[in-house]
């Protein structure tokens, strides 16, 4: 089967010309000539990217979702193909009406031992909306706590694992020909592309997964002056269903009907950007979907999110360092990006700063301080990524989602409000995180992590000592250093935190003495 659907995929490339792309490659230069001999007779006036764009919605859903992501990654496609595979829908024909009720039997008669009929007191048949995943459809709930609430029911496309398993595995080979293929390809990482691409799209097929994130997400936002996630009936959910509450809310791109429940605009875009960081840089998970079929904005003017199938998450390591990234940028302080780069490893450590420096500057002064309608973060990324090829900076796939998500953030920014000025609403946010991680708060924060696991290996160190003497003898010194290292730094750390402690106290109790004295005395 799949050496059938490479046939496809070959057909397909010779109907729509993309040989073309090889003719750049001096390695792929001849095989495009061959094919072209072969094939004299085809002419394309179309421009390549519409012509990649057909190509891929006639591949399928995966190839589309594929020609999403990479329509975000000007650094391993030129400009003009990112700018086209931008404009690819997620939107497909629904499956049918026989299908669905055969999902929700299946569902609901193995797990639940009832019909669909008697779980829900309507069901529209006909789907709200339809993507490449799974459809939605509204209903009413018939049974259970939640009797009589108005729902929308997420249902996963019948066989759609299967389909997707057999395109990744032949994403997988062209990113091994790409790697073997061309000069760059080993800093670009396609197989890391791949592979983050395929944790995603996987995470979008256990719809129990989708429900877990919405509820947590939710539990992020929960007083609902931000962001406002539509609550899960998790006794309704199964890996193929999704039953969460209906909202009744306006399409984040309806400016009119915005306009017409009187709602502030300028708020809503400001809204937008410090939800982005909240999530980045507060909760590290964020909502990495944000197109605009899966915001809302609820009647009181705030935001409603929903489809949480592709969810965002950073390590400690990558918020600090975008965080200061970020908070560098807005001081203008471009040698402290070019220093945060080379600290994290992503260009090499022999980088000279005031060179790296300098690119980056050539960058980022042009934007400063100017509203979203005079940045375009496409040829901002681009240029960044030319930087990144002439200091060989090594791509980040972790990151790949953020950057998507920030390019979706800021195209809902410039349609609902482009006077918007990214700075003064971001960096707020920031500063108080940076406080929170590195100042007296995060000192605090810190010891209450670590503390029960330092009263939990100091007690054991001696016994760990003697068990690494017994089972390996030749590392009996390295062992014995490493030990002792181990607690003399921690003593040090004890020492010095409970030293400023006693100054804090010390302090503190002059301050009351002084207050009291003084008071006396008058």
């Amino acid at each position: 089967m799949r050496a059938l659907r490479f046939l496809k995929i070959i057909s397909v490339v010779y109907r729509y010309g993309l040989d073309e792309f090889l003719a750049g490659h001096e390695r792929a230069r001849a095989l495009a000539g061959v094919v072209r001999a072969m094939f004299f007779w085809r002419h394309h006036s179309t421009p390549r990217a519409v012509r990649l764009r057909q190509a891929l919605e006639e591949l399928g859903p995966i190839f589309v979702k594929f020609g999403q992501l990479l329509s975000t990654r000007p650094d391993l496609v030129p400009a003009d193909i990112a700018t086209g595979l931008a404009a690819l829908q997620d939107a497909v024909p629904p499956f049918g009406a026989d299908e669905v009720v055969n999902t929700l039997n299946r569902v609901y008669g193995d797990n639940f031992g009832r019909t669909y009929q008697d779980t829900f007191s309507t069901f529209d048949l006909t789907p709200i909306a339809s993507a490449s995943i799974a459809q939605v459809h509204f209903a009413t709930l018939l049974s259970g706590k939640e009797a009589g609430r108005d729902v929308a029911v997420k249902i996963l496309r019948p066989d759609i694992g299967h389909t997707i398993a057999k395109d990744i595995g032949l994403l997988y080979v062209v990113a091994d020909l790409i790697e073997a293929s061309f000069d760059d390809g080993k800093r670009l990482r396609p197989r890391g592309v791949v592979a983050e691409f395929e944790k995603a799209i996987f995470d979008e097929l256990d719809l129990i997964r989708e429900a877990a994130n919405a509820s947590t997400l939710r539990r992020n936002f929960i007083d609902g002056t931000l962001l406002y996630v539509p609550e899960v009936y998790f006794d309704y959910c199964h890996k193929d269903v999704m039953v969460m509450e209906r909202i009744d809310a306006i399409p984040v791109n309806d400016i009119a009907q915005l306009k017409a429940a009187n709602i502030d605009i300028a708020r809503l875009a400001a809204d937008g950007v410090k939800i982005f960081f909240t999530q980045v840089f507060r909760d590290g998970f964020f909502h990495a979907d944000m197109h605009p079929g899966n915001i809302f904005v609820g009647r009181n003017g705030i935001y409603c999110g929903v489809d949480f199938g592709i969810m965002g998450t950073l390590a400690d390591e990558d918020k600090n360092y975008l965080a200061r990234n970020f908070a560098a940028f807005f001081q203008r302080d471009y040698k402290a990006v070019a220093v945060a780069h080379i600290e994290a490893g992503w260009v090499p450590k022999e980088t000279r700063v005031d060179e790296f420096e300098s690119a980056i500057r050539s960058v980022c002064e042009p934007i400063f301080d100017k509203p979203l309608k005079e940045i375009y973060f496409g040829n901002v990324l681009l240029r960044l990524f030319e930087v990144s090829r002439r200091f060989r900076m090594e791509i980040q796939p972790q990151l790949v989602l953020l950057q998507k998500t920030l390019l979706q953030v800021e195209g809902l920014g410039r349609q609902l409000y482009p006077e918007l000025d990214l700075r003064p609403v971001a960096q707020p946010i920031l500063e108080k995180w940076m406080a929170e991680q590195l100042g007296w708060r995060g000192l605090i924060k810190q010891l209450k992590k670590e503390g029960p696991l330092w009263t939990a290996t100091l007690p054991q160190l001696p016994r760990l000592v003697h068990r690494a003497l017994e089972n390996d003898p030749s590392a009996r010194l390295e062992a014995i250093e490493k030990a002792i290292n181990r607690v003399n730094r921690t003593q040090r750390w004890q020492s010095t935190v409970l030293l400023v402690l006693v100054v804090l106290a010390a302090m503190v109790a002059s301050m009351y003495v002084f207050l009291l004295f003084g008071s006396l005395l008058q």
